[in-house]
Order: structure tokens, then sequence, then C-alpha cells
């Protein structure tokens, strides 16, 4: 029965390739996500069975190594990630990785630990986290890595595993003989059960009493919020057995997770004064119409008089903010994983899985608007392996994903505001009811909400692929085809946004004025909106095909090399409501193209009904050596070459494209207040549609090529050095910026050119380059550290990779320190800086103790004393690294685009730190641009602050009797409950400008306890 679960763990890795039952994560940060894969491996043989583990603070995805040793993650979200890899009787590996776009596979080599440790080792056992979290969305593994990364993996598949569960090429014999034994499960110990069988029950803790306060901008004494989390597990599995019917039934394994978890936090903001409410302003405010300036107060329109009263009122008076909120929010989920495997004679085997995952989430903005979201995963997959022979294996597999996302905004179906307001040209469809976005310059809170949506996304695949083992070669091809369908029930921008800048109310050349009094006289300096037909159906197939070879040349020596193609088709719309643009050379004449009729008149090209060309150059070769330089040395030389494609370029693009004039019934446009459209808060959305997006009909799928160098050694002490070299170079990366726009204080150099639309096109660049240093220790007398520093500098001028932001005209973000659209659409290439990611230093460190292990550390301890002080593991982990990149900001409308966010101001000779008390960045380092030029401050030249995290936790099992161990583990994040800020206000001409943004959060406990039987 251990054999069948081998089997089981090993052989499923291969075929979930495809499973998006979590991709709640995964499909709300698509662009911010990136596979992460590689090997473990044991005198050069892949070792299958290994329990890998990628933490980032409370998130943590698990999968196990193939047959070949490879794993994966498909879909992590980018960013800093410590990895371990775990294998009994060897010593575990650890290293923080920053995952990035494309992050080159890692090859760990595992040392096999002394007998005494292993005979510890076999005693002592981690506790766990939840069964399921929420994972990323699956995706195929590339080349190099042909078992796929499975869901999150419940605590008895990492925590439990057969005791065969390490055998590489016969080297290690595993019977029940074997010094390695280990008992799995009661069923082989506990007389009178024939069956073996395993099973938890688990309870999580969190109470905001062990809470430290969140941070408060204010420092005032407010009170704290009262929460209790639970997560409740339970897990089964073994063979089913029914006495005369089915003997010898399949394997099944079941997984629960209930949880209720909340999250408190202190939100501050900008928001309007009582002597801004009455019109009072300290700098001289015009009248829009007459140009005089107002003797008094300055008067308040209708419909700015409706939305003021949305506002809340001041409520402290110290600090940047005016104005904080105490806002706890919800999440209810169930989720459940059920598995099955069963054997068919001694050469075929079929297994699958199905699971879902429910999530009820609600959140409050600085306003008390609160939406809901509810989001269903479901996810199955039917394999079957066959064996030929000793040396050929064949596996066949069909796996089905659906996703459904239902986003509930505050006013949905319950208050019309716009039309309340006497804002007219915008939806007012049910679900879309509520306020227009309103974005400030000066800083003061932007009103908005959630946009209603309900999606529901399908995907359905199947994959094969023959491996052949022979002599030296391990040798797999395979294939992939998958079926794509995003089916969206949502708006883009329905109640539109109004954007105000203080343009309206200034005076003779730009004197006075102020953002907040445009809106009272109710005149905004730019509105966008995008809304028609909410449904659209996307379709999209994606293919792959693979070969690579596992050989090991000499013992001293293994090559894997490889060549995967892939192919991943233009999106097209079920009824081609999809729209593009026609450009000519220099964008002198632009007009619309419809799938519905895809002929340019501009160009007179012919077009399919994607409105893209599609790119089958998708051929990518990877190699990569293992390489042992001295015989009897511990020094081993890694070294590898990869591309790698990015084919989701294509989901953002048709969303914008399937959303817009002149597909029927379809109103868009972007503008800036002029005399061709005059706007007013009554009016605003109610000027000519137009196209405000379009791709370049050529767009190319980027790619990416990494290359690795690394030299690893073993040094006294139980020490181990680890050297390595990494770099990226990433071609064809998306841009997007604005056509035929001009800097403040230009003359429209060519005023019969159409305007206000976004462009993208795949012309991108991007390199990043680093080292890294690791020095580890290995477990030794219960002891192991680890601590490793990397230095790593990436730049780019690419909108997607440095951004991951909106990339469409009139798309709207709250955090502009990611703005993606060029200044200068006529230099791309100034747009070239560091990438959003670029981290320079990170330093990481973690140290973990397990009593009772080893002579010196009390091994041979017995009575009360042995009982009390043995088997308990403390572990703590400190992060450390400098700022991230933020790009400094003059919010104003890009002349003949209606967009703002995208200008950037000039530099002054003043220190960007030299800052006021309170403040992180000095005002005085930067002025508004030259009229007529663009400004000259560099994109990304702010470093923003500096990041910090202590960790630790403490854990031990008590072995109740032979049928029972009780877990019992306590985790405490951000221990010291440091403050770290995730960014700094980046708008220059706002009163913020280097205020403090997006506090961590505070220090928390979590208890873990949990029963196995």
């Amino acid at each position: 029965m251990e054999q069948l679960a081998l089997i089981f763990f090993r052989s499923t890795q291969r075929f979930l390739r495809s499973l998006c039952l979590f991709a709640c994560l995964g499909f709300a940060a698509t662009a911010s996500a990136s596979e992460f894969h590689g090997q473990v491996t044991f005198n050069s043989l892949p070792v299958p069975g290994a329990t890998v583990t990628a933490t980032q603070g409370e998130k943590k995805f698990v999968t196990i190594s193939g047959e070949d040793g490879s794993y994966a993650f498909p879909d992590l979200p980018n960013g800093s990630w410590h990895i371990t890899i775990e294998m009994q009787c060897f010593a575990k590996l650890e290293q923080d990785v920053n995952i990035v776009p494309n992050t080159p596979g890692l090859t760990w080599e595992l040392k096999m630990l002394p007998l005494d440790q292993i005979l510890a080792q076999t005693r002592v056992q981690k506790a766990v986290g939840p069964v399921i979290a929420t994972a990323p969305k699956a995706e195929p593994p590339k080349p190099g890595t042909p078992a796929a990364a499975e869901p999150q993996k419940a605590p008895e598949e990492t925590n439990q595993q057969p005791s065969d569960g390490f055998l590489v090429n016969g080297s290690v014999n595993n019977a029940a003989t074997s010094q390695f034994t280990i008992a799995p499960a009661f069923g082989n110990t506990r007389s009178g059960f024939k069956g073996l069988y395993n099973g938890s029950l688990g309870l999580i803790v969190n109470n905001s009493a062990f809470d430290a306060q969140p941070y408060s901008f204010s420092a005032a004494n407010l009170p704290k919020a009262s929460y209790t989390d639970l997560i409740g597990v339970a897990t089964f599995g073994g063979p089913i057995k029914i006495p005369h019917f089915l003997p010898r039934g399949p394997n099944f394994f079941i997984a629960y997770q209930w949880t209720r978890d909340s999250n408190a936090s202190f939100t501050p903001a900008l928001v309007p004064t009582l002597a801004q409410r009455s019109g009072i302003f300290t700098n001289p405010i015009y009248n829009p119409t007459t140009g005089l300036p107002y003797a008094g107060n300055v008067p308040v329109s209708s419909q700015a008089q409706a939305l003021l009263n949305l506002y809340p009122l001041p409520n402290i008076t110290n600090g940047p903010y005016n104005y904080e909120l105490q806002i706890l929010s919800h999440t209810h989920q169930d989720a459940m994983q059920t598995r099955l495997d069963k054997s068919f004679g001694q050469r075929d085997q079929v297994y699958g899985q199905f699971a879902f995952q429910n999530t009820r989430s609600n959140s409050t903005n600085v306003f008390g608007f609160l939406d809901t979201t509810d989001i269903l995963g479901l996810t199955t997959s039917v394999n079957w392996s066959h064996r030929f022979n000793h040396h050929i294996f064949s596996n066949l597999g069909f796996n089905f994903s659906r996703l459904r996302t239902l986003v509930t905004p505050f006013f949905d179906n319950r208050q019309n505001i716009s039309a309340s307001a006497g804002i007219t040209g915008n939806s007012m469809a049910p679900p879309d009811w509520g306020p227009p976005t309103l974005s400030f310059s000066s800083g003061i809170a932007g009103l908005s909400d959630a946009n209603s949506a309900f999606n529901r996304n399908r995907t359905d695949g199947v994959s094969a692929s023959v491996a052949w083992y022979h002599d030296k070669h391990n040798i797999t091809v395979g294939g992939d085809f998958r079926r794509q369908e995003f089916n969206y029930l949502a708006q883009n921008n329905p109640r539109g946004t109004f954007t105000f800048t203080g343009t309206a109310t200034a005076g003779p050349a730009g004197t006075g004025g102020d953002p907040f009094a445009d809106f009272l006289v109710g005149v905004p300096d730019g509105s966008s909106i995008a809304f028609g037909k909410a449904s659209r159906y996307f379709r999209q197939p994606v293919y792959d095909a693979y070969a690579t070879d596992d050989w090991r040349l000499r013992p001293e020596l293994t090559i894997n090399a490889g060549l995967r193609w892939e192919y991943g088709a233009p999106m097209t719309e079920l009824f081609n409501q999809l729209a593009n643009l026609d450009v000519s050379s220099g964008f002198t004449q632009v007009s619309p193209v419809l799938a519905t009729s895809p002929v340019g008149t501009v160009t007179g090209s012919h077009y399919p009904t994607s409105l893209i060309r599609p790119d089958y150059l998708g051929i990518e070769p990877r190699v990569g050596l293992s390489w042992r330089p001295i015989p009897g040395s511990t020094l081993v030389i890694r070294a590898g070459y990869g591309v790698y494609d990015d084919t989701s370029v294509y989901q953002a693009t048709a969303s914008y494209m399937g959303q817009q004039a002149p597909l029927p019934n379809y109103k868009s446009f972007t503008v800036q207040n002029s005399t061709t459209c005059s706007l007013t808060l009554a009016n605003g959305f109610n000027c000519p549609s137009a196209s405000i997006f379009g791709v370049d009909p050529n767009f190319r799928v980027g790619y990416a090529q990494t290359w690795q160098l690394a030299a690893q050694r073993d040094l006294p002490g139980a020490l181990q050095m680890t050297v390595t070299y990494l770099g990226v170079k990433g071609t064809r990366g998306v841009q997007a910026y604005l056509p035929n726009t001009y800097p403040l204080g230009a003359t429209n150099p060519c005023s019969t050119c159409t305007s206000g639309f976004t462009y993208r096109s795949s012309n991108g660049d991007s390199k990043r380059e680093s080292g890294s240093i690791q020095l580890r220790r290995r477990l030794r007398s219960g002891f192991t550290a680890s601590a490793q520093y990397t230095f790593s500098k990436s730049i780019d001028d690419d909108s997607v990779l440095g951004g991951q932001g909106p990339i469409a005209a009139g798309a709207t973000s709250q955090n502009l320190a990611t703005a993606t659209i060029a200044q200068d659409w006529r230099n791309l290439n100034g747009e070239r800086s560091l990438s959003n990611f670029d981290q320079r230093n990170l330093l990481t460190a973690q140290a973990q103790y397990t009593s009772g292990m080893g002579l010196g550390g009390g091994s041979l301890m017995t009575g009360w004393r042995g009982r009390i002080l043995k088997d308990w593991t403390i572990q703590g982990q400190v992060t450390a690294g400098t700022g991230l990149p933020e790009t400094p900001i003059y919010y104003a409308i890009t002349p003949g685009s209606g967009v703002a966010g995208t200008i950037r101001p000039n530099r002054t000779s003043a220190s960007i730190y030299a800052a006021p008390a309170g403040k992180y960045l000095n005002v005085a380092a930067y002025a508004a641009p030259t009229p007529g030029q663009w400004g000259n401050a560099g994109r990304n030249s702010i470093t923003g602050p500096g990041q910090f995290s202590f960790n630790a936790s403490l854990a031990r099992t008590f072995r109740l009797n032979k049928r029972f161990n009780l877990d019992v583990r306590i985790d405490s994040t951000n221990t010291l409950n440091h403050v770290v800020f995730g960014s700094w206000v980046n708008i220059t001409n706002s009163s913020e400008f280097g205020a403090p943004a997006s506090p961590g959060a505070p220090r928390s406990l979590q208890l873990t306890t949990r029963l196995r039987f």
C-alpha cells in the first residue's frame, strides 16, 4: 500500500498543468505572477518525492518533485520568496529567491546526513500550515520541468510521505528492513486493522487580543477592532475496500478547510476641510467663465454638493493626513480537495482529483463603501499512466477548471448617485449605480468604488508525454493543448472618471487656482468613460510541444538539454466584438477597424478576426549542466541558459479592444476640457465617442533569455557556501504610449491628428543581473542556519514588466508609483530606467534549533526533563532590503489625451531625501516642467522605503500514543512590530508628497493545533 501511495505522489505531478482552482489570486494579478521551477538531485540523479515549499509572509505554497526530480510553481506572485527543499534522510536546503518574470530554474543538490542525524531527524515532526491555501493559477510547465506543480498540498501530503518516498534509481533501499524505514501511519502498527489510513484534525486560531495595534498615522489612542480568526482542517486518506465487491479498491485522499479570517487596519486620507467645503481657499480662485477672481466664497455646484456629501469630515489634526478610518475586512472560505488513484496490473495506473474553493470576502474603502466579492473555483483532472517496459513510460491526461467571480459594489441596485446628482452621460444600469471616480492632483482622496462584475473563466486541456530511460539518457517528449474561455459580464469604466488639476480656476499665466475649487464649480480638466454591452466572450487556444534529454555524460558531469515550442493564439471574441486602430506611419492618420470588417481604411491591410497577427515563432531552447571538476571534492559548478516566452500578454489587450467605440452600442472617450468638448460635472460624459485603445497588429510575444552560473562547496564546521550569478535579458517587451500628445505649454504640432488613445507595441527591452552568496550551516546537534546576500540591478523601458499597472487611456490607479504609460511618445528610450521591482540589496537570514538532538543537545536526556525540554523547534527569519524605485509624477492632463499621471517634473539641485518633519521626500527637489518641454526627472528615480521583517515560530509534536500525534505550533509575524511602509506619496504637486503610505501589517500571533491519527 505504501508503494501505491508513492506511485500516486510521483505520477500526479506530470499532468496537473492547467489547474485554475485557486486562480482568485492569479486572475487578479496575471501581470504580477511568474513561473518558478527547478530540479532536486542527489549525486546528479533526480530525486522524486522531495517537498518544495515557497513561503512569503503568511503565503505558503507546496509541491512535490516528480519522477525526474523536477518541480514547478506555475504562477508564483512576483517578489521575494523563501524556498525550502526537504527530504527524509537529507539536510534541508533553503534559499531566498526574488521571483520576477522569467526567473530561471534552480537545481538543488541534496546532501545525505550522517547516520546519527538521520536517526535524530526521524524523531522530529514539523508542523505545517493550512490544508488548502489560495494557490497560483496553474499553467503548463516549461521544458525541463515535465512534472507540473500541484496546488497547495495538504499537510498529510507534505508532512507524512510514504516510507519509500526516497528512491533514486535504486540507490537507497527503503524496504521494511532498511534503517531508513519510517512508519507512515498507524495501519501497519495497530493490530486488527488491515488497511493503511491517515487522518488529521486541526484548528488554527488567532485573536485580536494577541495582535498588536495596527499602525495609526494620527498616533491617537484609537480603539482596536475585536476579531477572532479560525481555520478548521480535516484530512483523511487510505484505500477504499468493500468486502466481496471491491476487495482491492482505489486509494483516496480528502482534505477540507474551513476559514473565517479578519484583517484590521487604519486607512488614512486627506479629505476636504470645513473651509474648503465652504469654498474658502488661500489661493486666488478665478471664475472659469469670466476669468475674474471670485470676490467671496467659491460657489458650489449642485453636482459637486451631492458628491461632496459622500466625503467624511476630518477627524485628526496632526500628520500629513486629516482623516483616518479603522477598516475591518472579512474573508470566509470553504475548500475541499479529493484525490483517487487505482492501479491495473503491473503496467497501468489511473488517477485523478477534484477540488473546489469558495471564497466570500468584503472590503471597505476610506469612504465606508462596502464591496463584496464571491469567488468559486472548480477543477478536476483524469490521468492514465502506462509502462511499456522498464525503460518506456507514457502518460495521458485531461483536465478541466472553472472560475467564477462575482463583485458587488456598495451602490449596486441600491442608489443611483449620478442620477440624483444630475450627472448625465454615464451608465444608468442598476449594477453600475454609484458616483463617478474623482481624481485630484492636490492629494485629496479620490472618490471611487469597485465596478460590478460577473466573470466566468474556463480551461479544458489535454496533455501527453512519453519518457524513455536508456543507458545515460532520460528523454522525455510531450505536448499540451488548452482551450481557454474568458467570459466577462462587466464594464471597464461605466461611471466615468473626472480629473481635477486646478487649471479651470487658475488665472492669467496659471496663477492661483485649486483642484478642489475646480470640483466645487463643476469644471473638470479631463474626462474619460468606457461602457456598453457588458458581455464579452474571449477565446484562446494554447499549444506547446517539448523534448528534453537528461544526459548523465559522466559521473561528474550531467547535461540537461531541451527544446520547447509554445504558441498562444491572439484572443478572439465569440461574436467578433473587437475593435482596433489602423494607423499610418507616424500616426498622422488613424481610423478604427472592426473584427466584423477587418480591413483597415488607412493602410488597406487585411487583419485576422483577432485584429492581431499571430506569432508562431515561440521556440525556446534550454540547456543546463552540473559538473564536479575535482574528483573527491565537494565543489560543484552549475550553469544554464534558456529562453522563455510570455504568451499571457493578450488577455489585457483583448479586454480593452472588446469595449470601446465604434463597436455597436458602446461609448468610450478620454478627452481634455476644451472648446471642442466643454466639460462640466453635469455634462462631462456627453462628448463624441472615440476609440481609446489600439495595439500594433504585428505585436510580437516577448521573450526572456536567462543565464546562470553557480559554484557550491562545503566548508569546515558543517558549513556550505554557494555563489551564484544570474542574468536575464528581456526582448519585445510591452510599451504603452499616447500618440500625438505634446508637453504642457506647447502648441499642438498636429491639430488634425487623432489623439486621445493609448497605443501598445512590443519594442521594449529589459535586463537584470544579480549576484548572491549564501552560507548555510547544515543541521547538526539540532541547529541549522543560513544567510544569503543578493546584489542586483534591473533596468527596462517596458510598460508591463516594470509597471504592471493600467495601460489604457482612461484607466485609473490610486497608486501612481507604477505609472506605465510613457511620458514622451516620440522618445520611448527615455523611459529606460530602473525596473519597478529593482531591489539593489537584499539580505535574508534564518536559524532553527530543535532541542534534544545530538549528544550536546541533550539527546540522552530522560525523565521529566526530557519530556518537557526535548523536541521543541524554534525558528526565526530576518529579511532586510533596500527600497523599491518610485517615479516622481507631476499630476496634470497630458495635452491632447485627457490622461493624467504620465508627466514628470523637472529635477532641481536640492537633495531628494532632505525632507521636512513628517515627510520622507523633499518637495524642493522638484519643480513644474518647463513650458513646452517634458519633465527631466527620471522614471523610477526615487528610492522607496526599505524593507525589514522578522518572523518567528515555536513548534512541537506530542506523541500521545502509537495511534495519535498532536502538533502544536505558534507563529509570530512581524515579531518586533516594526512599522514598514510600502511606498511614499510620489505626486510632486500634492500637499502629501513624501508622506508615507501603505503601512505593513502589525505583529500577529497564530496558534495551530493538529491531531494526526
